[in-house]
C-alpha cells in the first residue's frame, strides 16, 4: 500500500466533513433541482441589479422554458448554447434546458466569431440563448452551425424599468449593436408561450451526459468536457460537505457571485450547491467593476463569497471595501488560479475571514480539493474533497516519494466522462480512471497537497527548474506591486530565463529596485534579468492572468 492509498488527508478533514459521500443520494441534477426547487420554494433564489426571483418561481418559469424548447422540435440529448453573462435569465434558460432533457453548452459571452463557430460545431449545438449585445457576432456564423432555434435576450429584460434604462443606456454606448437573426424570439415571450405546452418524460440516468463544458484542457484546443448527472451530483455533494460545517445554520446565506456563471468554478460552485441548500445568489454583471461589488456588499449582509486571486487582490486596494463591515463574512472561496499567500493574508486582515484556496480542473467537474475552511494551510490547496483521491507521478505515470514534485493526479466520482469526440485526447488525460492534470505539485506528509506550477509554464534556466507562480508570490509581496506575471524568454547564456511583467501599485517603483529585492528572496537562477512594467495584465473572463498572451507579446 503506497502512502497516498491511506489517504493521509482525512486526519486533517474538518469535524462533520466525512472521508466519503453517498454519490446515490441523488440520480440525476434534476432530481435534486425538482426536491429544492419546492423544499426552499419561498426563498429567494436569485438577485439581480436589485430584482429578486424566488425559488418557486424560477420552478415555474424553468419548466415553462423547458415546455417551449420541445415545442420547437428539440429533443433529449440535443445540444442548447447558453451565452450570456450572470442576469435572472441564466438559471432559468440552464434549469429549463435541464429539465427538457437537453445538454447545456456554456459559452463565454467574449468569444470572437471564430470562438463561437468552433465551438457550436464541435458541441453540435442546435439551440442557443444569447444576450443581444453578442448576437451580432452569431448572425456572422450561424451558418456555419446548425443552430435552428434562437432566443434573445437583453440584459435587463428582467428587472423592470431599471432593466429599460440599462437596456436603453447600453445601446447609446453602442454596446448592443444591431442584428439580423431570422425567426428569433425573446427569452420573456419564449416562457409564455410555453404554456400552451408539456415536458415528455425521457430517459434520465446517473451516467448520462449532462454538459459539455469547453476548455483548452491540459493539451490543444478546445474541447468539450462531458460532464454527467454523476459528475455534478458528486461534486455538488463534496461542495456541500465542506461548507455546511462552516455555515452552522439552515437559514438562506447570502452569497456572492461575482464571477460568471457559465464558468465552471461558479457553476457549480454559485449554482448548483447554492440551489441544493436553499441559498441566495447575488449576481453580479461585471467583476472587473469593483464599485459595483462594493454596492453588493453595503446593500446585502453578505455571508460567502467566491472569486479569483486578482479579484480578491483589487477589492484589497479599493478603500471603499476596505472600510466596509465585514462582520457577516464567514466563507471566502478562491479557485480558478493560485491564491497567493499575501493575498490571502491582507485579506484575512481586512476582512477577519479566511480566504479559503480551492484547486481543480473543468475535467474534475470542477473541485478536487480545498482547504479547510477554518485552519487553511497558505500557500497549498489544501486536501482532497470526500470521495477523491490525488497523487503525485513521474513522467512514466510512477508514484513518487512523499514530498517530491511531480504531476497531480485525481482520482473519484466528480472527474469527467471524458472529452467530447475526443477519444485519442482523452486516453491522453485519463488513464486507468486517473485524470492527469498538467500541474506540477507535491503532497506533505500530512495529505496536504501544493502546486507548484503548470507543466507547461515551467521555465528551465541552465537545467532548473523555475516556476512562475515562486517568483510571482515573491514580487507580490513588494508594497510598490500591485499585479505580477512572470514568464520565460529566450537566454543565449542559460537557455531561458525570467522576465516580469509588473503592474504599480506606487508610481516611483523601478525596475532595478524590484531586481534588488528579488535578489534578496530567491536564489540566483530565479530573480528575473527583465522587468516590463504595464498598465494592466491581460486576464480572463474571470479575472486569471493569462501569461500565454504575456509570451506572444
Amino acid at each position: 500500500m503506497s502512502a497516498y492509498s491511506e489517504r493521509p488527508w482525512l486526519k486533517n478533514y474538518p469535524s462533520g466533513v466525512p472521508a466519503n459521500i453517498n454519490t446515490d443520494e441523488f440520480l440525476t441534477v434534476n432530481d435534486f433541482i425538482e426536491e429544492s426547487l419546492k423544499k426552499y420554494a419561498d426563498r429567494i433564489a436569485f438577485t439581480s441589479f436589485g430584482t429578486h426571483i424566488k425559488y418557486k418561481i424560477l420552478d415555474k418559469k424553468s419548466k415553462l422554458f423547458a415546455a417551449y424548447l420541445i415545442s420547437r422540435g428539440l429533443k433529449a440529448g440535443d445540444r442548447i448554447a447558453l451565452m450570456m453573462p450572470n442576469i435572472l435569465q441564466y438559471p432559468i434558460a440552464l434549469l429549463g434546458s435541464l429539465r427538457a432533457g437537453l445538454i447545456v453548452v456554456n459559452t463565454n459571452p467574449l468569444y470572437t466569431p471564430r470562438e463561437m463557430a468552433h465551438q457550436f460545431t464541435d458541441s453540435g449545438v442546435k439551440a442557443i440563448v444569447i444576450a443581444d449585445n453578442f448576437a451580432a457576432n452569431l448572425q456572422k456564423i450561424i451558418a456555419e452551425t446548425d443552430i435552428d432555434v434562437v432566443i434573445t435576450t437583453t440584459i435587463g429584460e428582467m428587472i423592470g424599468l431599471k432593466g429599460k434604462m440599462i437596456d436603453t443606456v447600453l445601446k447609446l454606448k453602442g454596446k448592443r449593436p444591431a442584428f439580423e437573426l431570422t425567426n428569433s424570439v425573446g427569452f420573456t415571450s419564449a416562457i409564455s408561450a410555453g404554456k400552451k405546452f408539456s415536458i415528455p418524460e425521457f430517459d434520465d440516468a446517473a451516467e448520462r451526459v449532462i454538459i459539455h463544458q469547453y476548455t483548452g484542457g491540459t493539451t490543444g484546443v478546445s474541447k468539450g468536457a462531458m460532464l454527467t448527472n454523476k459528475n455534478l451530483i458528486a461534486n455538488m455533494l463534496q461542495i456541500r460537505a465542506l461548507l455546511k460545517p462552516a455555515i452552522q445554520t439552515e437559514e438562506a446565506q447570502n452569497v456572492l457571485c461575482p464571477l460568471p456563471l457559465y464558468h465552471i468554478f461558479a457553476f457549480t460552485v454559485n449554482c448548483l450547491s447554492m440551489i441544493a441548500d436553499g441559498h441566495r445568489n447575488i449576481l453580479v454583471v461585471n467583476p472587473r467593476d469593483i464599485g459595483s461589488l462594493v454596492k453588493e456588499f453595503k446593500k446585502y449582509p453578505i455571508h460567502i463569497t467566491t472569486g479569483v486571486n486578482t479579484l480578491f487582490n483589487a477589492m484589497l486596494h479599493n478603500k471603499d471595501f476596505v472600510a466596509l463591515d465585514h462582520s457577516n463574512l464567514k466563507i471566502s472561496l478562491g479557485g480558478g488560479a493560485a491564491v497567493q499567500v499575501h493575498v490571502a493574508t491582507k485579506w484575512k486582515e481586512v476582512t477577519g475571514c479566511q480566504l479559503t484556496e480551492g484547486y481543480g480542473l473543468t475535467e474534475s467537474s470542477p473541485v478536487a480539493s480545498v482547504n479547510p475552511i477554518f485552519n487553511a494551510r497558505l500557500g497549498t490547496i489544501g486536501l482532497p474533497v470526500s470521495s477523491t483521491d490525488m497523487r503525485i507521478v513521474d513522467q512514466n505515470g510512477q508514484e513518487v516519494p512523499i514530498g517530491e514534485r511531480g504531476e497531480i493526479q485525481i482520482h473519484g466520482p466528480q472527474v469527467m466522462k471524458g472529452y467530447y469526440n475526443q477519444p485519442e485526447a482523452t486516453a491522453e488525460v485519463i488513464k486507468d480512471g486517473w485524470l492527469s492534470t498538467g500541474d506540477i505539485g507535491i503532497m506533505e506528509p500530512d495529505g496536504f497537497f501544493k502546486v507548484v506550477d503548470r507543466k507547461k509554464d515551467m521555465i528551465l534556466v541552465s537545467g532548473f527548474n523555475v516556476f512562475p507562480n515562486e517568483v510571482e508570490d515573491i514580487v507580490g509581496r513588494h508594497p510598490k506591486v500591485l499585479e505580477v506575471a512572470a514568464i520565460g524568454i529566450p537566454s543565449e547564456k542559460s537557455g531561458e530565463c525570467v522576465k516580469i511583467f509588473v503592474v504599480k501599485k506606487d508610481k516611483s517603483l523601478k525596475d532595478k529596485e524590484l531586481i534588488q529585492y528579488c535578489r534578496e528572496n530567491l536564489t540566483a537562477y530565479k530573480v528575473p534579468k527583465e522587468v516590463e512594467f504595464l498598465k494592466e495584465l491581460p486576464k480572463s473572463n474571470v479575472g486569471k492572468i493569462l501569461r500565454r498572451k504575456l509570451r506572444n507579446q
